[in-house]
């Protein structure tokens, strides 16, 4: 077996705080309503198509399974159910998911299902792609509370400013780390997973490997919410980048209100990279990835950028004997990025 470095655990599993400790440490997922998500569309069903969008509450169950079940009831392939992002067995989710047929073939209300409810059924033009959310919205429960009570307010109070570390959560990195297994195989003896499902497991793994030890060591040098020279600068909610040389007051300006944010790599072919300091922080923290770095060039991967720093809107606690948590967060967001640094808990099972 292909040993999995130490610092590919410790930047994909354990990376650095951007707020240091914790106040509060506790329990995560006792219950599956600890847990609970719910996806915003931003955007209304079209009302008629060869479609039907489905609002699905589940609990105890994984996004594919409900989907392959749906496959079942429509008498479609499991590939004609679309979906926007999988969600978390242990926990309590809504989501929409798209299954083809019209308005008439299926009566979507009337299914029965113990581990999931059809909450709603409208027709629609076409298939739910991956991403196609407008946010998250997190309610989650952290029991056997222990910690300083007296400091949530004011860890809160600094998030809401400033933001979180963008990180991938560990379960981008499979249980235990599986995915960093597969991807190690690949990077350092050339053995490529056959399968398309694990090839594409590992391929993001090493992306967002990449990507978390860029932002561990701009959290490490503090410069994980600020704009350096030659930074390429991401618009916050929206894919846009631009790159700047020295930040001028204006932009300076914006960062400081979360209205735009530096990135990092999602590594592949290509020239969109940073330059001058930017540059060269990048370089730096890439260099003991190179096997990783190449193979996702080999693989034919194109170079992206990723926001550094993560806006939690509607950030709120409600403390009793518990912790209660709700934020609102974009797609393509995890909750982990948010948890770690209100509290310290168990949250490798999170897949939002």
């Amino acid at each position: 077996m292909t040993p999995v470095p130490a610092h590919w655990r410790a930047a994909a599993l354990e990376p650095p705080r951007a707020f240091a400790q914790p106040p509060l440490a506790g329990t995560l997922r006792t219950v599956p309503e600890d847990f609970e998500v719910e996806e915003e569309l931003g955007f209304a069903p079209d009302g008629s198509g060869q479609h039907v969008l489905l609002r699905i509450r589940k609990r105890g169950t994984n996004t594919e399974w409900v989907a392959r079940t749906l496959a079942r009831h429509a008498h479609v392939r499991i590939n004609d159910v679309g979906f926007a992002g999988l969600k978390d067995r242990h926990a309590v989710a809504v989501q929409w998911f798209s299954v083809p047929g019209g308005t008439t073939r299926t009566p979507w209300l009337e299914l029965r299902d113990p581990e999931f409810a059809v909450l709603e059924a409208h027709p629609h033009g076409r298939k739910l792609r991956r991403g196609a959310l407008a946010a998250n919205r997190f309610r989650i429960r952290v029991r056997q509370l222990r910690g300083e009570r007296a400091a949530l307010d004011a860890r809160l109070t600094l998030i809401r400013a400033r933001g979180v570390p963008n990180y991938f959560g560990p379960q981008r990195f499979g249980r235990e780390g599986a995915n960093l297994q597969s991807l190690a195989r690949w990077a350092e003896e050339g053995a490529e997973p056959r399968a398309r499902s694990a090839r594409s497991f590992t391929l993001s793994a090493g992306r967002s490997l990449v990507f978390n030890a860029v932002l561990a060591e701009r959290v490490r040098r503090e410069s994980w919410d600020r704009l350096l020279d030659g930074e390429i600068v991401n618009l916050d909610g929206s894919g846009s980048v631009f790159g700047i040389d020295t930040p001028d007051a204006d932009i300076l300006r914006r960062c400081a209100q979360l209205d735009v944010h530096p990135t990092g790599p999602m590594w592949g072919r290509g020239e969109l990279r940073p330059r001058l300091e930017a540059a060269a922080l990048e370089e730096d923290a890439r260099g003991a990835f190179e096997p990783v770095t190449a193979a996702l060039e080999q693989a034919g991967l194109q170079l992206e950028r990723r926001a550094l720093r993560l806006r939690v809107e509607e950030l709120g606690a409600r403390l009793t004997e518990d912790l209660e948590v709700t934020f609102r967060l974009g797609p393509g967001a995890f909750a982990t990025a948010v948890l770690r640094e209100i509290v310290d808990a168990d949250v490798t099972g999170v897949t939002t």
